[in-house]
């Protein structure tokens, strides 16, 4: 292993990981508040209601992300309408379309996170809600969601890791995020184990920390919850 190298790339490496982290960042809180409103959905037992998030979660789930990022990237510039379009600008950034991409595609994945804790909060504190005189929006505002963040917790935080793993795929249409920044590097230098293993320890790193984190968050909503009884 030529340690002098991989010091030498790690300022370069560390540029990547600040590029990751703000793909991923941007990309799960986007797509959690897109979530919501088709978690919420998709609980519906009308049909035109949850039809259209269950196409779309379909859709998204179905294919692969990289699939979908060649679409976003490659494929909307096909179009004058959206070349001649006030998005242009950001459609044509390779950030931007991989924002996009990863942001609709977790979205559907954060839904049926949202739709299966909404659905397994106990059928007796739904009525208690009713008890209560709670409208269906008031219930879902103040006891549901509350109730399902704590129940999908876990889940979403397996989400967050994955994306974080799968922002490699941005490499893809030359965006410089870590793997990027590790491919530009071993072009230069031909040292393909030695750079891979050290953003691969970086990936390690920065899953580490986010694993603390949510367990940090899922003990201190443990604690509250005790209190709350």
């Amino acid at each position: 292993m030529n340690w002098d190298a991989i010091l030498a790339a790690l300022p370069k490496l560390l540029q990547g990981v600040q590029l990751t982290l703000e793909l991923v960042a941007i990309a799960v809180i986007a797509g959690l508040i897109i979530a919501i409103p088709l978690g919420i959905a998709r609980t519906s037992r009308k049909w035109y209601i949850s039809g259209l998030p269950y196409a779309y979660i379909f859709f998204f789930r179905g294919t692969p992300l990289l699939v979908q990022l060649f679409l976003v990237y490659y494929g909307l510039a096909q179009f004058e309408a959206v070349r001649h379009s006030v998005l242009w600008p950001y459609l044509r950034s390779p950030f931007w379309c991989a924002v996009l991409t990863m942001t609709l595609h977790t979205a559907a994945y954060i839904a049926e996170i949202l739709r299966g804790a909404i659905q397994a909060i106990p059928k007796g504190e739904v009525e208690a809600t009713r008890a209560l005189g709670m409208s269906r929006a008031q219930a879902m505002l103040f006891i549901l969601l509350p109730r399902a963040a704590r129940i999908g917790l876990p889940a979403y935080s397996n989400e967050v890791i994955l994306m974080l793993k799968a922002s490699s795929l941005a490499s893809t249409v030359t965006l410089l995020e870590l793997t990027g920044m590790a491919r530009t590097i071993i072009a230069r230098n031909y040292l393909t184990v030695d750079i891979f293993f050290a953003a691969g320890v970086l990936y390690l790193l920065m899953s580490f920390v986010l694993v603390q984190g949510f367990k940090w968050l899922e003990r201190r909503l443990r604690v509250d919850a005790c209190q709350g009884r």
